[in-house]
């Protein structure tokens, strides 16, 4: 070859090569700017248990509908057999929920796909010999499941606790040896927190909570509840609430509130730290944590909630409570805190609004319709689902603004789920994916 040839040859060859690293560059960069632009749109990727990844039923998903129907935003429903009132949870492109029978006799987990809304696994986990006949209060499948990488936990109450791969539904370990009699059904979901599942059993007979290891499900700790109830009637006994927790002054708490008091344990040991008493009883709506305060709701006959310093020893009743308030509280559904605002819907349709430093009332506003399902924050909205279908939108403000009412054709007892632009909502029938378009 000639020289001046092989000198063009080569320095094309250098040119060609340096243009491919510039590609290459440049297509990594976009890249970069991609998941940087997605991250920033969408929020939120996973949803991966009761509340979600903050447990405070919050998201950070932006771009989320604020408008839909049957025909309008509806990316995908699917029908869900039987019934439950757990909620979805969001691994990738997974969606998991548990459903059983109306009797009670047998329980299932649900895998559905993300994107298609198709049904990837329907596992019938075991059969009850001899469920007590509680449909009329709750289902029996009310716990919302907890998910990882490779695996998701499902619990049914005494009925059963269970672990499965998520890549192929297979059952790696189950607990069917914890009992207690429910006797209005289960109502608690497991938390996952490190290498341990939390679980609430607080029922008519037994009231106690267990500390699972994830990895084998045999049991860390279990502590019955030491709580005066004041009666022997077990029905005032019952909670149906989800342990959360936190941090204090650098010691890690877990808050777990039953009938007629919060108990405050440490979550290695089970070693009681502190407790705080109050009347009401049957507890459902989880705790809110912010700015150093815990506020806690305290279940039946009437909705209240009271702030607590969560730094005490002991009975923390006569010296840590910061304000309680009595009015138009929710029994059932969890609030939401936002920029010092609590803002909450009671059972029978009563929104509220709190200062969170004060307790004090900062409006009231009725929306009518009954709840039972938690609220979401999302997008600078607040979004209420009631028992006929009807998600009432409304602004996170010191004055009741209402956005948007979206109806469907079932009710919600189940609370939502966001990932990415979609809320994933969950009626007595379906199972839809809601998302602008």
């Amino acid at each position: 070859m000639p020289l001046a040839l092989s000198f063009c040859s080569a320095r094309l060859r250098r040119l060609t090569a340096a243009r491919t690293l510039r590609i290459a560059f440049v297509n990594i960069v976009a890249g970069w700017l991609v998941a940087g632009f997605a991250t920033v749109g969408w929020g939120d990727e996973n949803w991966p248990c009761f509340h979600g990844p903050r447990h405070n039923s919050q998201s950070d998903s932006t771009g989320l509908p604020l408008t839909w129907s049957e025909t309008e935003n509806i990316v995908w429903k699917t029908p869900i057999h039987d019934s439950g009132w757990s909620s979805p949870v969001v691994w990738g492109n997974q969606v998991w929920l548990t459903t059983a029978t109306d009797d009670g006799k047998q329980s299932f987990a649900l895998c559905l796909d993300r994107t298609t809304g198709k049904v990837i696994f329907d596992l019938k986990l075991w059969d009850n010999a001899d469920p007590e006949n509680t449909r009329q209060y709750n289902s029996f499948a009310s716990g919302t499941p907890s998910i990882e990488e490779g695996r998701v936990y499902v619990h049914f109450g005494s009925y059963g606790t269970a672990c499965l791969e998520t890549a192929t539904g297979k059952v790696l370990w189950s607990r069917r040896d914890l009992p207690c009699r429910h006797y209005r059904g289960p109502g608690s979901s497991p938390l996952l927190d490190g290498d341990t599942l939390y679980i609430h059993y607080d029922g008519f007979d037994k009231q106690y909570i267990v500390a699972l290891d994830k990895r084998t499900g045999e049991t860390v700790w279990k502590k019955d509840r030491a709580v005066d109830y004041g009666t022997d009637n077990g029905d005032v006994m019952k909670a149906f609430s989800t342990p959360i927790v936190l941090e204090v002054d650098g010691r890690r708490e877990l808050v777990s509130p039953t009938s007629k008091a919060c108990l405050v344990f440490d979550p290695k040991t089970g070693d009681e730290l502190w407790r705080v008493r109050f009347s009401n009883f049957s507890t459902a709506a989880r705790p809110l944590v912010a700015d150093g305060v815990l506020f806690i709701n305290t279940g039946f006959p009437r909705g209240e909630m009271m702030a607590v310093r969560p730094n005490g020893s002991g009975d923390v009743t006569e010296t840590h409570i910061l304000w309680h308030a009595k009015k138009n509280l929710p029994s059932m559904p969890t609030s939401v805190l936002v920029d010092g605002l609590i803002f909450s819907v009671n059972d029978e349709g009563v929104a509220t609004c709190l200062d969170a430093k004060t307790g004090a009332y900062v409006w009231e506003h009725r929306i009518g319709g009954n709840f039972s399902a938690s609220l979401l924050y999302a997008d600078g909205r607040i979004y209420a689902g009631d028992y006929k279908g009807k998600t009432t939108v409304f602004a996170p403000e010191r004055a009741f603004r209402s956005l948007a009412e979206n109806q469907l054709d079932a009710g919600f007892r189940a609370s939502p789920a966001v990932a990415g632009k979609s809320l994933f909502l969950r009626t007595e029938k379906q199972l839809y994916r809601v998302e602008q378009k």
